[in-house]
């Protein structure tokens, strides 16, 4: 991190110090900078500082301690989402025997897959598994286990075990946040297991992510970005992590901008 990087560091942490938050476009103003750079900031700090919803706030800071909802998500960059998973859709042949993570990022894609005439669908994603199940042409296997609402996800201690015994051609991955030097994220450790076991398993893994989601860690790291063979994104933060993957030296990824 740079002196410059440092000084707009403490410049917002002396703004937050009243226990409050910012919006990250005030933030860019308030030190004379673009939103990336805030961003980048942000991804390169020691934490202290983090984004909830698009707003800056003190990682302490109890008020704001980051809970996934599902609701919210579902309608959260709706049209973002949709044209993510169009770039994704066109890696899907026939034949192939898919791994669709949880949460409300991948599902645009499920509505893809209805062309299709003989895929297989690998969730332990209950809002997955019930868009799939519409599908007649789509066969669903369902992995079980204990039932988390908050995800609409299953976990269970012998998940990766059950993975590992299927043949996956593609794996796609959702995540909550994406660091390019800590990895990729997610809030909740029972889908860790899941996401790694289908990263290891699949013959591609694709990373499909919005703009929202960079410069963000989440309490459960699950891979780091050098696990995936594509990452789908959009907006400022995918030609951020392509600047980045043209001056890192051992990564094979390929990222797409929607």
């Amino acid at each position: 991190m740079n002196g410059r990087s440092a000084m707009r560091l403490a410049r917002l942490q002396e703004a937050l110090v009243g226990g409050g938050t910012i919006h990250l476009s005030e933030a860019a103003r308030l030190c004379g900078v673009s939103e990336m750079t805030i961003r980048r900031d942000v991804a390169a700090s020691d934490g202290a500082i983090v984004f909830i919803g698009g707003r800056l706030v003190m990682a302490d800071n109890p008020q704001f301690a980051p809970v996934y909802d599902l609701d919210e998500q579902r309608g959260s960059h709706y049209f973002a989402k949709q044209r993510l998973c169009h770039e994704a859709a066109a890696f899907i042949e026939e034949g192939d025997t898919l791994f669709i993570d949880c949460g409300t990022t991948l599902m645009p894609l499920v509505s893809l897959l209805s062309s299709f005439n003989a895929l297989t669908v690998v969730t332990y994603a209950l809002n997955v598994a019930s868009a799939v199940a519409a599908l007649p042409g789509v066969r669903l296997i369902l992995l079980g286990g204990l039932y988390h609402d908050s995800s609409q996800s299953f976990g269970s201690d012998d998940m990766d075990e059950a993975i590992e015994r299927l043949g996956i051609n593609k794996a796609f991955i959702s995540a909550a946040g994406v660091d390019p030097e800590r990895g990729v994220s997610c809030f909740h450790f029972h889908e860790v297991a899941p996401k790694r076991a289908a990263i290891a398993a699949a013959t591609q893994c694709i990373l499909v992510v919005d703009e929202t989601k960079l410069g963000v860690i989440r309490p459960a790291r699950f891979a780091g970005l050098e696990a995936f063979d594509v990452l789908i994104c959009d907006g400022e933060a995918g030609q951020a992590l392509s600047s980045w993957q043209r001056h890192a030296t051992a990564t094979r990824i390929r990222i797409l901008l929607a």
